[in-house]
């Protein structure tokens, strides 16, 4: 019998091979708090805090290990903030990878990278992040006047904020109910900022706040009139290089592909039922694979002196089957595992409860069936660690680590969201790990993720650090105008200080929604106009009947 259930006291993984990632699992989230049934805001808000360059530049008053040295309790505390949960960890020697209810988080040593999506309130977790950052893990800090009142600020190196226009804006809350507003909060914390809009006004567009090397806090007690306001800028950027500052880390590259309008057939591999409909056929084609050998060989025992099965389930360290605290969840994929309670021949297959309900574990089916165990493989990233998560009814949340092979110290990421319903359908996939290295160019990448999902329409943008030659290879790769299926609608540059940032825009060449999903979006304005007379007429009234 091959048993896949997540043991109560299970921590971490059992592996001892050094910097190999390991997981750790928050048992006091429940399936019925994850119940994505309300969910409706796909796109996500996105900050990056830059406290150093790099990691190997962190001040002589940090801890050794940066930002990696703060319990995950600290950040906990901050995510409440926020308004998410901590689902589970997957720790690295370079980078902590927290999966959550709302999408994602990377702690660096010298970074943190914070994802969220749907009604979060992503920026007010901020003064709390650079509270942590200069309390617990000793960066340079400032007494700061910040807008949760926080006294102790760390000074960032850097700062990006950036996000996709809202499908449904008016439901955002806090300081998230427009791009000004978020503005800004930005302003009231940091000085100097540049905030930009990068595509079309009236159609898909995205939206980017970015400070300069050498961020500085918004000083206490500032009148507000004095503060210096960031001037809001819209496309027209001029191509001379800025100058690329000495301390940007030439190495650093971010992906992101941003779908919309998922082909609805192939989104329904993202539903719990049709996941658990997967996980069961696999644990029949394994059932019925070792009755056959069970026939031809007869009863294999496994090497480590455990029950008599061929089914795949791992234990580590010679361990009994009953030994929970050796159980290793990545050696749980659906390819490698039955899910099935049946120990003879003659017994009829009965499934487990994890292949209906247990979000880990139709994770790592969905991740294997979709394609997405496939974008960095294996066989070229041995040490690559997935953990990803399928909520109740739909909903998949994947981060990805990925350790460099022969370089120890080089540790990325790739994250991917997924937000199904055919109303409000959308997928994101982002990434830091370079695309060249092993050969492959970006537009690799960006067609195989986007044959997982076969959206209707898609966002690229590539954000990548000039080197020594003052060019980045992202304006130079003409092959990223060319997507297999699709058409390249819009193409943008923007060169900032030390970055340099490519927008592309494409629909697919046979995709005829625009019309319609403005007829909607047209729709729902006017109703929520309608809602909003309505209840103005009720006040006039009510005010009117009181006076007379």
């Amino acid at each position: 019998m091959s048993d896949i259930k997540i043991p109560q006291n299970y921590t971490y993984s059992p592996s001892s091979l050094s910097g190999t990632p390991h997981l750790t699992i928050n048992r006091d989230i429940t399936a019925l708090d994850l119940d994505s049934s309300n969910a409706f805001e796909g796109p996500e808000k996105l900050l990056e805090v830059w406290f150093t360059a790099t990691e190997t530049t962190l001040p002589a008053s940090a801890s050794p290990l940066g930002l990696k040295a703060v319990s995950q309790d600290s950040w906990k505390e901050m995510l409440d903030l926020v308004n998410c949960k901590v689902l589970s960890v997957v720790e690295s020697r370079n980078v902590d990878a927290y999966l959550l209810s709302e999408s994602s988080m990377f702690v660096f040593p010298h970074k943190l990278v914070l994802k969220t999506c749907g009604t979060t309130t992503l920026l007010c977790g901020l003064p709390r992040m650079l509270e942590i950052a200069a309390l617990e893990a000793g960066f340079p800090h400032v007494k700061a006047d910040l807008p949760s009142g926080s006294t102790a600020a760390a000074t960032p190196h850097r700062v990006f904020y950036s996000r996709k226009n809202f499908l449904f804006p008016d439901q955002q809350l806090g300081p998230h109910r427009s791009w000004r507003d978020e503005v800004r909060y930005l302003d009231k914390t940091f000085l100097g900022g540049s905030a930009y809009m990068i595509g079309k006004m009236n159609g898909e567009h995205w939206y980017l706040y970015i400070t300069g090397p050498g961020t500085q806090l918004t000083p206490p007690a500032t009148p507000e009139e004095e503060l210096v306001q960031t001037k809001m800028q819209q496309l027209q950027i001029p191509e001379a290089n800025p100058g690329k500052s000495a301390e940007t880390d030439s190495g650093d590259e971010t992906l992101e592909v941003l779908m919309t309008d998922l082909d609805e057939d192939n989104a329904r591999q993202f539903y719990l039922e049709d996941a658990s409909g997967i996980a069961k056929d696999n644990a029949r084609r394994v059932h019925e694979a070792r009755k056959e050998a069970i026939q031809h060989l007869g009863v294999i025992a496994e090497c480590n002196g455990s029950d008599p099965s061929i089914s795949g389930n791992t234990l580590v360290d010679g361990g009994s089957r009953e030994d929970d605290s050796r159980f290793d969840v990545f050696a749980n994929t659906s390819a490698d595992h039955s899910g099935s309670n049946s120990d003879t021949e003659d017994e009829p297959l009965s499934f487990s409860q994890e292949l209906s309900t247990e979000g880990h574990t139709l994770g790592a089916v969905v991740t294997e069936n979709c394609g997405l165990a496939d974008v960095y493989p294996s066989s070229k990233y041995p040490d690559a660690r997935i953990d990803s998560y399928l909520f109740t009814p739909c909903g998949y949340s994947a981060n990805g680590v990925v350790p460099m092979p022969g370089d120890s110290d080089s540790t990325h990421y790739w994250t991917v969201h997924v937000t199904p319903e055919p109303q409000c359908s959308y997928a994101s996939f982002e990434t830091n790990v370079p695309t060249r290295v092993l050969g492959r160019e970006t537009v690799d990448v960006v067609e195989q993720v986007v044959g997982i999902f076969k959206p209707g329409r898609f966002s690229v943008t590539i954000f990548e650090a000039r080197g020594e030659d003052d060019k980045a290879a992202a304006k130079k790769d003409k092959r990223m105008d060319h997507v297999k299926g699709y058409r390249r609608v819009d193409r943008i540059v923007h060169d900032l200080e030390g970055y340099e940032l490519v927008f592309r825009y494409f629909e697919r060449e046979d995709w005829k929604g625009g019309e319609e999903l403005r007829t909607v979006y047209d729709l729902l304005r006017s109703l929520r106009e309608c809602e909003t007379a309505v209840q103005r007429f009720k006040g006039i009234y009510v005010a009117f009947a009181h006076t007379s």
